[in-house]
């Protein structure tokens, strides 16, 4: 029986690339996504992976969104840890709910969905949790203090939680891209990606949102069982720990 994966924020982007590269390596897919049903709808057209709505940032959405899930799929083995929003604005224009939104999707989101399926995976002895981060968690971000705040503390969570999951088979890890070739970063003015962006990466290009999935599947697999609390950057060389 395929192993039950659920990917948040699964229907776009980076999400939507972890979505269809775990399916292509035989993993049961469930993709949920917050709000956008026409791509969402879309995206099930195109893959024929069922798609779950509800937001990561309601804890009691989450518990019922995984109890369907669960129903429909079975115990979930892996979670990918993907959804996330920003609210840019420098710190001194910040209001508390463009403060609270990122903390509460982009932080508090990997407690809501990491607690209701801990438990099973303790009980069956595996568990595959997968954190998207992101640079700006590593070296910060002007103009995001609530994103690089939420994404560093993704790191904390993982390398906390990687400790109480060794003995129990589950490995915690996480995954900080850099600039992803999505279609928000594609909508940056070229002129500003030549100037800008392009020239602090030194391979000279934006990532592709297939090379973090394929980060994703090997974290998920059996391969990478001696792999947890790890951070693995994949953003061209434009930040190095």
């Amino acid at each position: 029986m395929a192993r039950v994966a659920i990917v948040t924020g699964g229907t776009r982007g980076i999400g939507a690339a972890i979505s269809k590269a775990l399916k292509d390596a035989g993993y049961s897919v469930a993709a949920n996504y917050a709000g956008n049903d026409e791509a969402a709808n879309a995206f099930k057209e195109e893959t024929g992976i069922p798609v779950y709505k509800w937001s990561v940032a309601d804890y009691d959405a989450c518990v019922a969104g995984i109890a369907k899930v669960e129903a429909d799929l079975g115990p979930v083995a892996v979670l990918v840890n993907n959804a996330g929003i920003t609210r840019d604005t420098m710190f001194h224009k910040m209001t508390l709910d463009q403060w609270k939104a990122v903390i509460d999707t982009n932080l508090n989101g990997l407690f809501n969905m990491t607690r209701p399926v801990w438990d099973g995976m303790r009980d069956r002895a595996f568990g595959r949790i997968i954190n998207i981060s992101s640079i700006n968690g590593q070296k910060g971000q002007m103009g995001q203090a609530n994103y690089s705040a939420a994404k560093a503390g993704d790191l904390g969570f993982t390398k906390a939680l990687a400790q109480e999951g060794a003995k129990k088979n589950i490995t915690v890890n996480a995954i900080c891209p850099g600039y992803i070739g999505t279609e928000m970063v594609r909508a940056v003015p070229q002129e500003v990606l030549d100037k800008a962006i392009l020239p602090h990466i030194p391979v000279g290009r934006l990532g592709e949102p297939e090379e973090i999935a394929r980060a994703v599947v090997f974290l998920a697999s059996d391969d990478a069982g001696f792999v947890t609390g790890s951070t693995m950057t994949v953003n061209g060389g434009q930040y190095m720990v």
